[in-house]
């Protein structure tokens, strides 16, 4: 069976990377329209995160609408994703920009530069932070990723974010290997931040309520005296999309370092201006806002792909 399915996907893959990228756009959108028709859990998730989020400032109209485009952007991001992966820098230039490059403060610098934290997720095409990475000078762009139970499909899926030279360290074996690289090449690395962290992360409020959220960001910041930065990828149009690097988030205070809570609060504040933007922009069937007495039950977060490595791990 799991070969089987990684036969399928192969033949998927291939077949998107062979289709020019917009059409592949719209065949990831009508994908997106029926899984929202078929898949009753997930729009359902959708719709109740979106109501318990504007509720109070749309109207049901207007929730059911954001939860149906915001299934179809997901079938066109995911569809996206595979075929940018087939593309070179140059041939993704007419379809991407990024904006913000100057916050990094790397220019007119002598000194070699440090790496650089980005707190990203699950905005857009996320896949392009590692395309985008590349438009920024002096640093070499990585990120973590959360590897599949299928060794066939874990390994198609890596084959197809290592194209770009984006390096990728598992969050439960790598851990080790990735503070090897920090302190020995500049980095430009991306943890995503959005997804709920399980009994090992912040309480923190996001759209006013609380919520898991990961403190690895500001943990790596910290530890290794690092800027740290948002990153977001907002849909442009069908099949562009922009990268946003947001200001710098403070690590340190009167001359001592932040807490880990105010810092990350800072990071779902941004977060939550960036979903007020373009609410359809995000991943609303996820369940950020798991209680805490679901974790206390044993009830395990899900995790995606690419989660971000939890710093407080033994090397």
């Amino acid at each position: 069976m799991d070969l089987l399915l990684y036969l399928i996907a192969f033949c998927l893959v291939k077949l998107l990377q062979a289709l020019p990228l917009m059409w592949v756009a719209r065949i990831g959108r009508a994908i997106g329209t029926v899984v929202f028709w078929l898949d009753g859990r997930h729009r359902r998730v959708a719709r109740r995160n979106l109501e318990q989020c504007f509720g109070g400032e749309k109207t049901p109209g207007e929730i059911e609408a954001l939860a149906r485009e915001n299934l179809r952007r997901i079938g066109e991001n995911f569809a996206c994703a595979v075929k940018t992966a087939s593309m070179t820098l140059e041939e993704l230039k007419p379809y991407l920009e990024v904006a913000g490059i100057a916050e990094l403060g790397l220019e007119g610098k002598d000194q070699p530069p440090v790496s650089h934290i980005a707190a990203i997720g699950h905005f857009g095409n996320f896949e392009m932070f590692a395309h985008a990475a590349f438009l920024v000078p002096k640093l070499q762009p990585a990120t973590t990723y959360r590897g599949l139970k299928s060794p066939h499909l874990d390994g198609l899926l890596l084959s197809l974010r290592e194209k770009d030279g984006c390096l990728f360290f598992e969050r439960r074996r790598d851990g080790a290997a990735l503070r090897a690289a920090l302190t020995s090449k500049p980095l430009l690395l991306g943890l995503l931040a959005d997804q709920h962290a399980g009994d090992r992360g912040l309480r923190l409020p996001f759209f006013g309520r609380d919520c898991g959220t990961t403190k690895a960001p500001a943990v790596f910041a910290l530890r290794y005296q690092l800027p740290l930065y948002t990153a977001i990828c907002f849909r442009t149009s069908m099949g562009h999309w922009r990268i946003e690097i947001g200001q710098r988030i403070p690590t340190m205070e009167n001359g001592k370092p932040r807490s880990p809570e105010a810092i990350m609060l800072e990071v779902n504040q941004a977060f939550e201006q960036a979903i007020r933007r373009d609410p359809a922009n995000w991943f609303w069937v996820h369940n950020r806002w798991k209680t805490a007495g679901k974790l206390a039950a044993g009830v395990e977060a899900p995790v995606v792909a690419a989660s971000s490595l939890d710093p407080a791990d033994p090397a």
